[in-house]
């Protein structure tokens, strides 16, 4: 810039008419102002620039003061000032404005990285282009690939001039490949190893050729990060005195090799001879310090002393003082190779938050989001309630990310504004259409499924579907927010007709309609307690005949004709407590969840039954970032019948019975295809009397023949445990929208009720559905193994799994593919 200001200078003086009047020491007053080169830029903006107006007078100093106005303005890469009488000339030259900005050849930089490094230099489309930046920009970009060990990369930036003073910027990259690391020399160390510090780092060399996870590229940040990582691991274990003293690095000529070299000095171990807390600690200390980690006697822990100060500033944090002053003063005895530690404290001012605010919510209210926000406005800043506030947030269904930050405001020591950051992701689907799945084949559906009813929080649905099995028609509705307490209501009324034959279940067909309320009451943050109650019709007929159906059939059945369908009516009353602390609504890494459900229909009910049911997730996370993580799930089930009714005991009715198999629960296995199969026992002929008499053969010559389909059973118990991996090929801020994971499922669906012993002396009749087992044992246990993938698509939650079955059962329908629409796990 200054160079050009120079030139410009230059240009001015050589001007003969102004040079003129330069020798003749005369100065002039100026008339007229005339502004000549002048394209986009109005010339009252131009003239915004000039410090000299008509009827002052001119000089050099105001030439000066003219010209590095103008430059400062950005519009213009060259100006000359001449005289032409009494009237100040002013030539310029506008910058180009940029047309267009190419990025070709960057691998390790994405366009919008560098665009936001543009942008940061005021070189964006639409804008003047500055050519004295790029320079810089071009040398900024090479010293990034330098710091990744890419020595021989280049970046040139093209200017193509366009029609209308228009340019194209284009950067072009020449990345070459990163120098290897050849070796890294650890020199000076006595106590440990070189393989064991290696072990530290994350740069590696001379890595075998299957392991290709590991980082042998040189990068600079990497090396600094090695630095203190092998720091750390001296001071976690008392040498206190340890340090790196030098670090030398080394490059091939060829630039493609790294040697890396590092003197270190160990010393010895340091032992804790006294903990003192001084400061003001608000009146906890007695609590503190029976808490703290440090013990005089055991040796010196670097991270042991972060984790104090951090769980000091912390503990501050609930009681308001938000930003305290923690500091570890050692007093190193270097005789007796102890230390002694002074903790510091230092509360600061309590603080207040003025407001709260959301950003990042398109359809959400923000009257919703702040109700699951525990921290208040214009009470003191508390860290707890602002975890526990992201927690409940990131809870939501509808949440794909949430984060907040506190703002200091000028000038006011003690308030403080809170900005919850959140991003929204699909929460239900508006759906109308013809589909084909795996469990659904041929669909027809149309309807309005939300988590969060037009922001409003509010879960609405709306469905009609027709699949291969079912014909349903629906509308749900729950209010989580009824009051201001938190205390929940909602309601159902649906109608169905069902094909268990299509479902994989024993034939039977059935039409049901149902309407039902329920009511729920948080007890804390993380515990729920709600309360239903449903009254449903079932009509039931072109039913199969099966022993295990034929008790709750009886029960029912008119004598003149006992093919006729049957109908029944319940009422059935249910309480269920849940507890979650999972990091987030849907694909969460950490925390658990559990729900656990008892419902019991009411004695005026034309069926007496119970069923029980317990749910329970635990996401453990395996690295920081939480892209590995290992989940553990069981599911548990069991429902009977209770007393009598007319002198028929009760028994569960086979519609209210367990299934498994398929995407949602054992997967490697057909749909519901898992546990006991319908007993159809047969005779094996009639005999006649000496009178023409037509008797039935002996009831032990009988045979049995076992349906295709499941019946289902009384009891389940199902398990599993998967690794949660980056998915791959997928970019780390998707992972909150799609899920791979691998899976070993094992669990199994039995009927406490079944008498094993009155079949198992029958003759079996040949058919391809396996032969009898005991329906009853509940460790005929069933497992599968493979990988999942699960995506939240526009149209809800999909989940894809290819799978093994490790143990099956003679019967069993293995089946190597399985996807889902509408269930995670």
């Amino acid at each position: 810039m200054k160079l050009k200001q120079l030139v410009a200078a230059g240009a001015i003086f050589s001007s003969a008419s102004f040079a003129n009047a330069a020798a003749q020491n005369s100065e002039f007053v100026v008339e007229d102002i005339r502004v000549e080169g002048l394209q986009r830029v109005a010339l009252g903006a131009a003239l915004t620039y000039l410090p000299v107006q008509v009827g002052d007078e001119l000089n050099t100093f105001r030439v000066t003061q003219l010209i590095r106005s103008l430059y400062s303005s950005t519009h213009f890469e060259y100006v000359e000032i001449a005289r032409d009488g009494n009237t100040l000339v002013v030539r310029v030259a506008e910058r180009p404005t940029i047309s267009n900005i190419i990025f070709d050849g960057n691998d390790d930089i994405k366009d919008e990285q560098l665009q936001e490094s543009l942008d940061g230099n005021g070189v964006r489309i639409g804008e003047p282009l500055d050519k004295t930046v790029l320079t810089s920009i071009e040398n900024g970009l090479k010293d990034f690939f330098y710091s990744i060990g890419k020595y021989n990369a280049d970046v040139t930036a093209i200017i193509t001039p366009l029609p209308r003073n228009r340019v194209d910027l284009k950067l072009l990259f020449e990345e070459g490949d990163a120098a290897k690391i050849e070796q890294i020399n650890i020199v000076g160390n006595e106590v440990f190893s070189d393989a064991e510090l290696m072990e530290q780092f994350e740069l590696q060399f001379d890595t075998p050729w299957w392991d290709f996870l590991s980082e042998t590229r040189y990068q600079q940040q990497t090396l600094q990060g090695d630095m203190e990582t092998l720091r750390n691991h001296y001071l976690d274990r008392g040498y206190l005195r340890f340090n790196v003293d030098s670090t030398q690095v080394s490059m091939t000529p060829e630039k493609s090799g790294i040697y890396v070299a590092m003197n270190v000095s160990e010393g010895e171990q340091y032992t804790i001879s006294e903990v003192e807390l001084v400061g003001d600690v608000l009146g906890h200390e007695e609590y503190i310090e029976r808490v703290l980690p440090l013990t005089p006697g055991e040796l010196y822990n670097q991270a042991e002393v972060t984790y104090t100060e951090e769980f000091i500033s912390k503990y501050l944090g609930r009681f308001g003082y938000a930003y305290p002053t923690v500091t570890t003063v050692p007093d190193i005895n270097d005789e007796d190779k102890t230390v002694k530690l002074t903790l510091s404290v230092d509360p600061g001012k309590r603080i207040y938050v003025n407001r709260i605010k959301f950003n990042g919510n398109v359809v959400t209210a923000d009257s919703v989001l702040r109700q699951n926000v525990s921290q208040m406005e214009g009470t003191w800043l508390s860290n707890n309630l602002l975890e526990s506030s992201k927690n409940q947030l990131s809870r939501l269904t509808y949440m794909e990310e949430v984060e907040f930050e506190t703002i200091r405001l000028p000038g006011e020591e003690d308030l403080v504004d809170v900005d919850f950051n959140v991003k929204e992701q699909p929460s239900g689907s508006f759906n109308a259409g013809i589909g084909y799945g795996d469990r659904t084949k041929l669909s027809l559906q149309a309807g309005i499924q939300q988590d969060n009813f037009l922001g409003t929080g509010k879960r609405v649905g709306l469905n009609l579907s027709t699949v291969s099995y079912q014909r349903s028609a629906q509308i749900t509705y729950n209010d989580p927010y009824f009051t201001i307490d938190g205390i929940s209501l909602g309601g159902s009324v649906g109608y169905s007709e069902f094909d268990g034959s299509d479902f994989n279940v024993i034939q039977y067909n059935s039409k049901q309609w149902s309407v039902g309320a329920n009511i729920g009451y948080p007890i804390n943050e993380f515990n729920r307690i709600n309360f239903g109650l449903t009254y449903s019709n079932v009509e039931l007929y072109n039913r199969g005949y099966y022993e295990q159906t034929e008790q709750f059939y009886n029960q029912f059945l008119d004598g003149d004709d006992p093919d006729a369908a049957i109908k029944y009516h319940s009422y059935l009353a249910s309480v269920s407590w849940s507890r979650s602390t999972l990091n987030r609504g849907l694909f969460p890494t950490a925390g658990s969840s559990q729900r656990a459900s008892f419902s019991i229909t009411t004695p005026n009910s034309d069926v007496n039954y119970f069923k029980t049911l317990f749910d329970g997730k635990w996401y453990f996370p395996l690295s920081r970032n939480q892209r590995w993580s290992f989940l553990a799930r069981v599911r548990l089930g069991y429902g009977n019948g209770y007393g009598d009714i007319n002198g028929n005991e009760q028994i569960l009715p086979f519609t209210e019975n367990f299934t498994a198999g398929g995407a949602d629960s054992l997967r490697g296995f057909e749909n519901n295809t898992v546990g006991p199969r319908g007993v159809i026992r047969s005779t094996s002929g009639t005999i006649s009397g000496p009178n023409g008499e037509v008797y039935p053969n002996d009831p032990d010559d009988d045979y049995i023949t076992l349906s295709s389909r499941s019946l289902g059973g009384n009891a389940m118990a199902l398990g599993g445990i998967e690794l949660i991996v980056p998915t791959p090929f997928v970019e780390a801020d998707m992972d909150n929208s799609v899920r791979t994971s691998l899976f070993v499922d094992v669990g199994n669906v039995w009927d406490t009720e079944f008498d094993y012993d009155t079949y198992k002396n029958f003759e079996q009749a040949s058919t391809q559905n396996g032969t009898l087992l005991d329906y009853s044992d509940w460790s005929l246990y069933r497992s599968s193994a493979g990988i999942s993938v699960q995506w939240i698509s526009p149209m809800g939650p999909m989940v894809f799994s290819f799978s093994k079955a490790i143990q099956q059962r003679d019967g069993d329908d293995a089946k190597f593919f399985t996807f889902n629409i509408g269930q995670t796990f």
